[in-house]
C-alpha cells in the first residue's frame, strides 16, 4: 500500500496557495525533480486542483484551511472527541471498524474518502479539501427501535448549523438530504449495528458540499450546490456540538418535539412531489412527517404516509 505520508507533507507545503518551485520542493523532500512529479500526481489524483508554471513551480487552485484538531478543540471549548483522519477510506467504515472502543459522541473527520458511501451503497464523491466527510458514534439503549427519526433529527441540526455558519436558507429533504436553491447540498447516512432487544450501535455519516468543482457525472447525477468557503474546522466544532444536544435531546423525547423544526424547514412543504419506489411512481403533494418519521403524502383530499429505505422523493413541480 502506497504511503501517503510524503504527498500529505505536500499538501501542507501547497495549502498557502503560493507558488512552489519543484526544485524548493525537490530540496525539501532530499529527492529529485520527478519524485516531486510523482507526488503531485497523487494530489491530483486525490481529486486536489493545482497549476503548474514552468519558471514558478505548483500551487492549489485556492488554500486549503487543513483540518486540525487543535483548532477544533479551541472552537469546542473542551475536549471534542473528534478524531482527523487526513486519509481514510470511509469515515463511516472506520468508526464502524471500531465500535468496541467508541463511546457516545466519538467522532472522526477526514480530508479525502477513498470509499465514501451513499445512500443504498451508492458511491460518494469526495476531493481532497472541499467538502466536510464526517462522522458521529452513538448509542441508543432502548435499541435499533428507538432510532427511527434519527436521520431526520440530524437533518434538522445540520440545516439549522450550516444556517448559522453560512447565513443561506438551506432546507431538508426527506428522509436525508440538505438542499439549497433546490439543489442537494448535503447527505446524511445513517448506519445500525446491533441486534433486537439489545442495545443500538448507530454511526451517522455527513458529507456536505463546500467548495467542491468538476464532480464526477458518474457519481453526481443531479443538480448539486456549494455552501461556500467556511472555516472547516469551526463547522466541526459547531457540528459536534449541535449534534450532541440535539440527539441527547431526542433520545430522551422523541421525534415529536422536531416536528415544528421539520415543518420550518422542510424544502417541499405543500410542493407537488413524487415517490419513486422500484418501478412505481406515486405522486401527491408532499403534507411534512408523521411522529413516526414517515413522509405524509396528500392524494384527492386524503393524506397517507410513507416509510422506508427505498424510497426517493423528487419534485413534481
Amino acid at each position: 500500500m502506497r504511503s501517503n505520508q510524503n504527498p500529505l507533507k505536500l499538501i501542507n507545503i501547497l495549502a498557502d496557495g503560493e507558488f512552489h518551485s519543484g526544485e524548493e520542493l525537490a530540496n525539501l523532500f532530499g529527492i529529485t525533480r520527478a519524485g516531486i512529479n510523482k507526488y503531485i500526481k497523487v494530489l491530483r489524483e486525490w481529486g486536489i486542483t493545482l497549476s503548474s508554471v514552468q519558471g514558478k513551480g505548483y500551487c492549489l487552485a485556492s488554500p486549503i484551511d487543513l483540518l486540525d484538531k487543535t483548532k477544533i478543540n479551541n472552537y469546542y471549548g473542551a475536549d471534542s472527541h473528534v478524531e482527523v483522519l487526513p486519509i481514510i477510506d470511509s469515515t463511516n467504515q472506520y468508526l464502524l471498524n471500531n465500535i468496541d472502543r467508541l463511546t457516545t459522541g466519538d467522532s472522526c473527520v477526514a480530508e479525502f474518502q477513498s470509499k465514501a458511501r451513499g445512500r443504498r451503497g451508492r458511491q460518494w464523491f469526495a476531493p481532497f479539501g472541499s467538502n466536510l466527510y464526517f462522522s458521529m458514534y452513538w448509542r441508543l439503549d432502548q435499541g435499533i427501535a428507538a432510532a427511527m427519526g434519527l436521520s431526520l433529527v440530524v437533518g434538522i441540526v445540520m440545516a439549522d448549523t450550516l444556517r448559522e455558519i453560512s447565513g443561506q436558507d438551506i432546507k431538508v429533504k426527506w428522509p436525508n438530504d440538505l438542499y439549497l436553491g433546490d439543489q442537494k447540498l448535503a447527505g446524511i447516512l445513517v448506519e445500525l449495528a446491533g441486534k433486537t432487544g439489545d442495545c443500538a450501535h448507530v454511526v451517522i455519516g455527513i458529507g456536505v458540499n463546500l467548495m467542491m468543482t468538476n464532480p464526477d457525472p458518474d457519481i453526481v447525477n443531479q443538480k448539486w450546490a456549494n455552501l461556500g468557503k467556511v472555516d472547516r474546522n469551526l463547522l466541526v466544532a459547531k457540528v459536534v456540538k449541535n449534534l450532541t444536544a440535539k440527539l441527547t435531546d431526542f433520545e430522551q423525547r422523541g421525534l415529536t418535539p422536531f416536528l415544528d423544526d421539520w415543518q420550518r424547514l422542510d424544502n417541499f412543504a405543500n410542493r407537488p412531489v413524487k415517490l419513486l419506489i422500484g418501478d412505481n411512481v406515486i405522486r401527491g403533494v408532499a403534507k411534512g412527517i408523521s411522529e413516526q418519521g414517515a413522509l405524509i403524502l396528500e392524494q384527492d383530499g386524503k393524506t397517507k404516509a410513507f416509510i422506508g429505505g427505498e424510497i426517493s422523493l423528487r419534485s413534481d413541480d
